[in-house]
């Protein structure tokens, strides 16, 4: 049985890779590096600062969810990007889908 799955599945990804074939089923995630690189140049919240450090410096939230689990884990969404906290400690900043600084800055 093993065989008889791996054996097309194998066909289609050397086929795809050596675009011999197109291979409808197959999909791939893109890394996105160029948004990767112009989000490092933005002015994000950093792990560790405290929520009031965040108001203080970023404005208030567009939208704030309650803290949810053990440890708390709550999220603030601002315009762009959320930034995520464990009791009252930034945990992460994310961006939004399709944010990203204009790509014509350097």
């Amino acid at each position: 049985m093993t065989r008889m799955v791996l054996a097309p599945a194998l066909a289609c990804t050397l086929a795809a890779a050596f675009a011999l074939v197109p291979c409808g089923t197959l999909s791939a995630d893109v890394l996105l590096i160029e948004e990767v690189r112009q989000s490092e140049r933005m002015e994000l919240p950093n792990n560790g600062l405290r929520t009031t450090d965040v108001r203080a410096r970023f404005g208030e939230p567009a939208k704030t969810h309650p803290a949810v689990g053990d440890p708390p884990i709550a999220r603030w969404d601002y315009d762009g990007w959320s930034v995520y906290f464990e009791y009252d400690l930034v945990l992460f900043t994310v961006l939004h889908k399709g944010q990203v600084i204009d790509k014509n800055e350097d």
